[in-house]
């Protein structure tokens, strides 16, 4: 589907279609009227081609897409950061229109030669221009140059089917891009390969009547211009197909970007975060590390390689990257939550509670930090408190298994046995299917000596994960209270076949056996 910005250059395109080839208008000669008023111009002639009702239908069309954007927005222009587009924040307003003009020439390299293509170039992909020294100031300056040249073609040729094609060339190339320039209003990106797509049917046309033009100018270097064309169409193919391939996955999209742009920290930070996901933590840390370096107020990459230290064990690190993260955005929600389980970790509870109240300040509907606020309490044995946070996590998200789960287990662990029922009970009918919570609730009804409700609610666990070491020991002690002592010796060897140093359950397993012996002496 066309954003609504695309969907205005597609009436802004079609207008000009309207114009040149439907309409038939000389804009060479209407140009002279309006500048030169050579001629009179007559209204009537251009009513009567159709043009004002077309360009006042299409007219009409943008403006009720400008309004409908408009209202989508929030009746405001959308919020974006330096890092999103520098030029936009340069103070001096000739460094941005230069920077602006040299992110024009890149966009028209791309068009010519798309070999260097990137996922984002935002974050220092394309350092600025600030300075008259700076080389790049050739591109733009070369850009100008052609587009003057074409221009100037595309008006006062005295050939009109070449004051056609190019005008229509160069509008076909021109108008879907304007949106994207920020002539009219800040955008949120340096370079955007999708803002090509439209305006490279212009690039086509424009290319194809050139090379036209210059096998007829130049017939006896034809063949010459053939091989050019033959190599330029491979190169073509062979980029599709090369880039193609690079889309297939985000591993190989990320990490094709490394090349292309360097120094871009978000690229680093997307390479680190899809080798984190894959469980490859020792590279990602490299590219996480990168990316703080890069860009030092990267709070994201902060967090997330604060994150991985934590998991391993590098707790003092994780905390100063966190309390890094938070003191450069405050209202870092997930950074806060993230600060507080390093802080726990560290035995430092008040600055944990209160980092954990600051992510649930910033953000009101965090199950997750509830969960992890009640775990807090739960170390320091502070049972109601812990109780109140881990029933927030599930009001707030009625299906967080480990907030139900915890609350059946530290009510089971406190004596209230009743009310541990009463909550797994609740925590199936929300979580039908869930076998941890089954297996908390079977361990309650078994200290109950609810041996039947307690069997069913463990053979239907193992059912869901049928691997579960603990499942087996359980239901084996379970069946040695009840006195079913060969399902007992079963399910004991189950357990400590699937997990051999099981806690506990080699002794009650050899305790078992000792009993079963002297039933087997005793019976005559």
């Amino acid at each position: 589907m066309l954003c609504k910005e695309q969907g205005i250059t597609v009436l802004g395109v079609n207008a000009a279609f309207d114009v040149l080839l439907i309409c038939n208008v000389n804009v060479y000669e209407l140009s002279q009227r309006l500048l030169l008023r050579k001629k009179s111009f007559d209204v009537s002639e251009l009513v009567r081609m159709g043009l004002l009702t077309r360009l006042g239908l299409m007219g009409l069309g943008g403006l009720l897409m400008l309004y409908a954007r408009w209202r989508i927005m929030g009746t405001g222009p959308p919020a974006f950061t330096e890092v999103d587009n520098p030029a936009s924040f340069a103070e001096n307003i000739i460094l941005r229109i230069v920077n602006y003009n040299y992110y024009y020439s890149l966009n028209a390299w791309l068009l010519l030669c798309p070999w260097w293509l990137c996922f984002d170039w935002s974050m220092g992909c394309v350092p600025l221009i600030k300075s008259a020294t700076d080389w790049r100031i050739v591109w733009l300056l070369l850009l100008w140059c052609i587009l003057v040249g074409l221009i100037s073609q595309a008006l006062c040729s005295q050939d009109s089917q070449r004051r056609r094609t190019l005008t229509l060339g160069l509008v076909l190339l021109v108008v879907p891009f304007l949106p994207a320039s920020n002539i009219f209003f800040r955008v949120g990106f340096v370079i955007a390969e999708r803002v090509l797509y439209l305006s490279s049917a212009g690039y086509c046309l424009l290319l194809a009547y050139s090379l036209g033009h210059c096998c007829c100018r130049w017939s006896k270097y034809r063949k010459l211009l053939c091989v050019m064309v033959l190599a330029l169409l491979c190169v073509y193919v062979v980029r599709c197909a090369l880039r193609s391939h690079q889309w297939r996955s985000e591993q190989s999209l990320f990490t094709s970007a490394l090349s292309v742009c360097p120094l871009n920290a978000k690229v680093h930070y997307n390479v680190g975060k899809n080798l984190a996901d894959r469980g490859n933590t020792t590279p990602a840390i490299t590219y996480y590390r990168e990316a703080v370096r890069l860009h030092p107020t990267y709070v994201h990459a902060m967090n997330n390689l604060g994150n991985i230290l934590k998991e391993k064990n590098e707790l003092v690190e994780a905390e100063q990257l966190l309390s890094k993260a938070v003191s450069i955005q405050p209202d870092f929600a997930a950074a806060w939550m993230n600060l507080g389980i390093v802080q726990n970790s560290l035995q430092k509870f008040e600055e944990a509670e209160k980092s954990y109240w600051n992510a649930i300040r910033f953000r009101r509907k965090y199950p997750d930090c509830y969960y992890n606020l009640g775990r807090l309490y739960a170390d320091q044995n502070r049972h109601l408190d812990a109780l109140n946070a881990w029933r927030n996590a599930t009001v707030l998200k009625p299906d967080h298994s480990l907030a139900w789960n915890n609350m059946v287990i530290l009510l089971d662990n406190t004596g209230n046995l009743g009310q541990a029922e009463l909550i797994g009970r609740e925590a199936l009918r929300v979580l039908p299917n869930d076998h941890t919570i089954m297996f908390s609730l079977a361990n309650v009804l078994g200290k109950l000596q609810k041996y039947e409700e307690s069997e069913g609610f463990f053979l239907h666990a193992l059912r869901i994960n049928p691997n579960a070491a603990s499942c087996h020991g359980n239901l084996a002690v379970l069946y040695h209270r009840w006195g079913k002592l060969e399902l007992a010796k079963k399910h004991y060897e189950l357990s400590l076949k699937l997990d051999p140093e099981a806690p506990g359950t080699r002794d009650n397993y050899n305790m078992l056996r000792r009993k079963l012996d002297q039933l087997k002496r005793s019976t005559p």
